[in-house]
Order: structure tokens, then sequence, then C-alpha cells
């Protein structure tokens, strides 16, 4: 078999493990699938192993989420009572959910983090064993661990895997890494609530955050770059400074805006009435509230409830506060009748939305419930698309420049699996922003099924 760039025969897996572990590997992939290092006995002659390291995203995604379940087993070994959720690997980190009585407190941490250096000494080794489903459910229950069997109850798998390393075991697909001793540099960042599988009507669990690099050097340089962040948080910003403030009595989600940050969104805005003038847009305003019947038509009770609150009821009609722009300004461009020689027809506003939000997602000004959107609307001929489209993109990074915004990623978020429209006219709408990202020379990364209910669009 081919182990990295060596030929190795395929009887000596010891060899093979020995090839992987000089090129330092903490997993392989085989076909487009990852697996532990210790499966490298089992494949096929002519399989071609790749050697997946930390300098790849793969590599440091099974190393942080064997970290997790080190960190699983120490708040087991500290509280018994716990229970655990989930610990999967996030982008700069991992983190793992635990249901405990009495909530952690942030001296907690450090005991966690002696306890898992500990644990991380003894080296164990992650061993992977196979299970039918039925019997693994036993067995979790068995425990107590009343999460583990609620997801085992929902696998359709007749077979599942679990990992087990130094008398701790965990309901895992894997891969991990070969063993705890291979965990150089860790840290736990924070405490968090989190509902149980993000449904605000489960029970609150709590979150450890932590992270983990292959050395100390590479994690201190991430800590140090988190001091800097929480140096400029928008939110320890906003109150120093004055700007803006959050409070219950109102409720969440919702910003007040003081003398200061009001003089700075004026300038702001001022700016973005100057330029859309100057690109042919009109300003238009719009209600707050509308009848429900209007999101009715416009698909958006069909397709965006979740995010809208509760309709209010005004003289027996039920009204809506708005989550949208769009239905406002189709109503102005039909307001009267219209020649195709209008077009194109350019509508902007500065319109503030509501839109429901989980408690747990709101951050700052970040995710709120109520924000002004800088939103438009152009009326155009098929034959205009491109120009119209290609101008859009243009003033976008105007905008974006004009604030120091230079470096970001470029989606094409494409048809979701539930919308409205024909196929015509999705492959049309698609077809004309692909051509015009690539009139343009931006690089941008497709990204299925994540477009908006009524269109493809640009992210």
């Amino acid at each position: 078999m081919l182990v990295g760039d060596k030929v190795v025969e395929a009887e000596d897996a010891t060899k093979a493990e020995k090839e992987l572990k000089r090129a330092k590997a903490v997993a392989i992939r085989v076909d487009g699938t990852l697996l532990d290092i210790d499966s490298v006995a089992t494949l096929n002659p002519s399989a071609d192993v790749e050697a997946l390291t930390l300098d790849s995203p793969e590599g440091l995604e099974v190393y942080r989420h064997s970290v997790s379940h080190v960190m699983a087993h120490a708040v087991k070994e500290l509280f018994p009572e716990a229970k655990i959720a989930i610990g999967p690997a996030i982008d700069d980190g991992f983190y793992y959910d635990f249901d405990l009585p009495e909530p952690f407190k942030p001296e907690d941490l450090a005991k966690i983090e002696k306890k898992m250096s500990q644990i991380i000494k003894k080296q164990g080794r992650f061993e992977r064993r196979e299970m039918p489903r039925t019997e693994a459910i036993e067995m979790f229950k068995g425990m107590g661990e009343i999460y583990k069997v609620e997801l085992l109850e929902e696998l359709e798998d007749e077979t599942v895997s679990l990992y087990e390393v130094g008398g701790f075991t965990d309901l895992c697909r894997g891969p991990h890494i070969h063993d705890t001793g291979r965990i150089k540099a860790f840290k736990l960042l924070s405490i968090a609530g989190a509902y149980w599988r993000g449904d605000e009507n489960k029970k609150m669990l709590q979150r450890i955050y932590g992270t983990a690099f292959g050395d100390r050097e590479s994690l201190q340089k991430h800590l140090d770059w988190l001091e800097e962040i929480k140096k400029r948080d928008h939110r320890r910003l906003g109150r120093e400074l004055d700007l803006f403030s959050m409070n219950d009595e109102i409720g969440a989600g919702l910003i007040l805006w003081h003398p200061d940050g009001a003089t700075i969104r004026s300038v702001i805005e001022d700016f973005w009435r100057a330029e859309h003038v100057k690109s042919g847009y009109k300003q238009l305003y719009s209600p707050h509230i509308a009848k429900l019947d209007i999101w009715d038509k416009s698909g958006h009770t069909d397709f965006y409830s979740e995010n809208m609150y509760s309709p209010m009821e005004v003289d027996g009609v039920p009204y809506e506060v708005k989550p949208m722009n769009c239905p406002f300004h189709i109503l102005v461009y039909k307001s009267s009748l219209r020649s195709y020689r209008d077009l194109p027809i350019r509508y902007a506003e500065l319109g503030t939305v509501y839109r429901y939000e989980r408690s747990g997602v709101l951050h700052g000004l970040l995710r709120v419930r109520g924000f002004t959107q800088d939103d438009a609307h152009i009326f155009m001929r098929e034959d205009q698309m491109d120009v119209e489209i290609e101008q859009v993109i243009d003033f976008t990074l105007f905008i974006l420049n004009t604030f120091g915004f230079r470096d970001f990623d470029i989606y094409l978020s494409t048809r979701p699996e539930k919308s409205v429209g024909s196929d015509e006219s999705w492959a049309i709408s698609t077809a004309a922003l692909t051509k015009a990202l690539k009139a343009k020379n931006l690089d941008y990364i497709e990204d299925p099924g994540e477009g908006v209910f009524y269109g493809p669009k640009i992210d």
C-alpha cells in the first residue's frame, strides 16, 4: 500500500504505522473516508493512505475532538453526577455540553485542566469498538447517560461505534488520535449555557469551551489573539465609549443608541444616502407593521415564520411587525402603471425590521431582534440583469472598502429545498449571478441550498 510517499508491504501494518508516526499523522484518509491510524492494518493492499496531520483542517479537527473527549473524561471524574451530551470540534477549538445539578464555577476550569493533564500523562489509547445499537442503548441507560440514549434511539444504523480511553466510554463516529499522550497544548476558555440540541424548549445545559494546538507556542499565539479581540470587543467599546446599550426592561436583542452612537450612525447613514443617490437609487420609507395578509402573499409566513413574531390584532384584523421590506417596495412599484422604458427602477431604504432570534444566539450588535437594514430592490428587464448585477457588486465592494473591509469570502448561495418559482427562473437567476462574479474576476465558493426561498444570492 502507499502510505504518504512510501510504498509499504500490505502485510506489514507495524511498518505502516511507523511511517504514519514519522509523518506526524493524527488520522488517515482512505477513499475520502477519515479513519483511525490503527485501521491501517485492515486496509486493502492497494489502498492509497493519506496521512492527516495538524497542518490540515481535518487533522486539527480530529485532534481537537479527541481533546474534547479528554475534557469530558476529566469532568466525569471530578463531577460523577454529570451527564454528558455532545462535544464536537469547532472552528477555533471544541466544546462539550454537560448536565449537572449545580453550575460550573470559573475556578472549576483550572481543576478540570489539571485532571486532563493527569489523563494525558497516562498516554491512554483511544480504543474503538462497535456494538449493536440496541446493546449500546442498554449500556448507556445503565450508565444513566440519558442524552446518549436519546441520540442512539434516533439513529437508523444497526451498529454504532464507541471509543474508550482510560475507563471512559463515549458514543462517537471517530476517528481519534492514537493516544492521549499526543495532546501537547490545550486551554479551557469559558463556560456558557446551551439548550440541548439548540432547542429552547429543552433543558439548558452547561457548555465548556476550549481550544487545543500541536505545540505551546501556537496555543499562546492564539490566546494572545483572543486577548486582543477582547480589547476590541464592540460590546465593551460600546459601553466604555457610551455609544449604545441594551436593557432587560426593553427586551433582549433591542438596542438603545446613545447620543454619541447616534451621531456616528447619522454620519454613516448620510454617507449611505448620498452614495445611493449618486448610483441612481430613490429612497423609500415604509411602515413598521402591516396586515398579516401581505406576508401570506409574499410567502414569508410559509417559509420564514420561525423568524417572525406573533401577529397582533388591530380592529379585528391580524397585523405583523415587519421582518422584511420586500413587500412594501413591490407595492410602491405597483402603485402606478410602469413602462418597460422606465426600467430599471432602483429603490433603497434604511428599513428597520424585527426578527425573532433565540436568546442563546443573541450577541451584541451582531445578532439582534431589531435592526436597520441597508435594503434595496431593483426592478429591471431581463436584458438588463448583467449590467445591474455587476453594478450592485461594484457598489457593494465600494461601500465595504470605504469602511476598511477588504478581506472577506464570497459565496454563491443556490436554491434551497423549500422554494417558490419555476426551475427556469431559478436557472436564469443563478446563471446571471455566476456570470457577474466571473466578469468581476471574484473568487467565490458555491454554497448549495443556502439561497433564500425566493431566489439565489451572493453572500
